[in-house]
């Protein structure tokens, strides 16, 4: 019997929820953030399990090194492109984790790429410095601007060119 999990990851608990291919839930549970325990609990599932989407979010590195150590096909949501139905009339965690896993299972997920271990130290510094020069350049227009506002054009470029 094919298996689809779909979890829905937050900074202190899981909410797993597992269910086959006639979208009958097998497994539903809200677990800590605990390796050990989110590897049993997809384990002790009796099937052969697809894969498991996770979102991306600013804490997944853990447990999507973790389940692909553990040997289970792993999917980074890209969760700006999943767009829910207008109108549901369930939302939350379990309806969160369930979604994904049924796009998932239909082939449609939008995925993110999972960047190797050793080069997102790399790709987060250069994302924070990248944030770091357009904060830098948004406090100097505004400077800029208000020196402008009250001190004319001609006197503010002079002050700020040392910048």
């Amino acid at each position: 019997m094919e298996l689809y999990a779909g979890i829905d990851l937050h900074s202190n608990n899981s909410m797993v929820v597992v269910f086959d291919g006639d979208d009958r839930v097998i497994y539903r549970r809200r677990l800590p953030n605990d390796l050990a325990q989110i590897i049993a609990a997809l384990r002790c599932c009796a099937g052969e399990l697809q894969g498991v989407a996770v979102e991306s979010t600013y804490n997944w590195y853990w447990l999507v090194d973790g389940l692909q150590d553990a040997g289970f096909a792993m999917h980074l949501v890209n969760t700006a492109a999943v767009k829910q139905y207008d109108g549901l009339k369930h939302s939350g965690d379990e309806a969160d984790a369930r979604h994904r896993a049924q796009l998932l299972r239909l082939g449609i997920l939008p995925e993110g790429y999972i960047y190797r271990r050793e080069q997102r130290a790399v790709r987060d510094l250069l994302r924070k410095r990248s944030q770091l020069v357009r904060q830098r350049t948004t406090q100097i227009l505004c400077i800029q601007s208000l020196l402008a506002r009250n001190l004319g054009a001609a006197t503010s470029g002079n002050l700020i060119k040392g910048w």
